[in-house]
């Protein structure tokens, strides 16, 4: 068992007193440590956000250009007070972190959010050894496990290669950060073209900003020939389905990427013709296997099926605790 609160919950988020910061808050605090830019996760109004450098331009596009930013390296260790604290890749999205903190020799980790599958646009996960570890839980029981990345991709390309054939162009609804991005490197593009909605083609130019090189998108308005849209992929956000905007894309068949997808009742509650099980996120058996592999003796859950994933870790012989149960909050 921890000797000590390293880390605590507040009204304003995850706070570590040793060194007056906080991660991911979701309201506004002086110092903000990010581990990355998705929007429940990175929110406005802190006076200065310390996040890794592939992420900051993401920060200044959703949040603003005038925030105060400092860029943190993976590994490259700062004191902040009377708390060291470095970061570490995540694998969820570009820039994504786990952040250590250690104080008086105690290592904690939270771990935000994280995937173990290979990923072309996001650093490989790497197991942070601590004494505590803060994990999210999004998919935190055994149904959920994932497929290959070849097998997602031979199933994106022939229902795209199907669909193209006979005139249909393909939707796939995917969150503009991440998600949207590897669908674009799953993807053959000797099929067709790719178009995308606005939100996710100027994600895509953060990418290349950032000297990434994806494929090649377009950006579908109405001044694009439908001609040159028929039978081609179409990458938007969800909040599309049934828009006016995707109406110019007819006839068109829809799908959706998501981890979600893995149980069948969940794709059958989504009005799209196909479900491709994609997540940014960890299944349970590599959720099992980060826990142990830290090292960890005490695991805090966060996010998504904590009591499931608690219960099971009790039964392991873990120290383990719902975050909001165990702080009151």
């Amino acid at each position: 068992m921890a000797s000590r609160q390293v880390l605590c919950n507040t009204p304003e988020g995850l706070y570590c007193p040793a060194g007056d910061f906080y991660i991911d808050p979701w309201r506004s605090v002086r110092h903000a440590v990010i581990t990355h830019a998705h929007s429940d996760h990175a929110r406005p109004g802190m006076g200065t956000y310390t996040a890794h450098p592939l992420t900051i331009p993401i920060l200044r596009m959703r949040i603003g250009e005038t925030i105060t930013a400092r860029p943190l390296e993976y590994g490259e260790q700062i004191r902040i007070k009377d708390a060291t604290v470095s970061l570490h890749p995540a694998g969820h999205v570009i820039g994504s972190a786990q952040v250590r903190v250690e104080v008086d020799g105690e290592v904690w980790v939270v771990s935000g959010d994280y995937k173990r599958q290979e990923d072309p646009y996001a650093a490989p996960f790497e197991v942070v050894p601590c004494d505590v570890f803060i994990t999210e839980s999004t998919f935190g029981v055994p149904v959920y496990k994932w497929e290959s990345n070849e097998r997602l991709s031979h199933d994106m390309n022939a229902w795209w290669r199907s669909n193209s054939e006979r005139g249909i162009t393909s939707v796939i609804y995917a969150y503009s950060l991440g998600k949207a991005q590897r669908v674009m490197g799953s993807v053959d593009t000797t099929i067709g073209p790719i178009f995308t909605h606005g939100s996710v083609e100027s994600m895509n130019a953060v990418f290349r900003q950032a000297g990434i090189s994806l494929p090649n998108s377009n950006l579908l308005d109405n001044k694009v020939d439908k001609d040159l849209v028929r039978g081609s992929l179409i990458i938007a956000p969800g909040s599309t389905d049934n828009s006016t905007w995707l109406r110019q894309a007819e006839p068109y068949a829809s799908a959706v990427a998501s981890g979600w997808m893995a149980i069948r009742a969940n794709r059958r509650r989504r009005a799209a013709d196909r479900g491709f099980a994609m997540s940014d996120h960890v299944d349970w058996p590599d959720l099992v296997r980060t826990v142990k592999e830290t090292g960890a003796k005490r695991i805090l859950v966060t996010h998504g099926y904590t009591a499931i994933f608690v219960r099971w870790l009790y039964e392991q012989g873990y120290a383990a605790q719902e975050l909001h149960t165990m702080f009151g909050t």
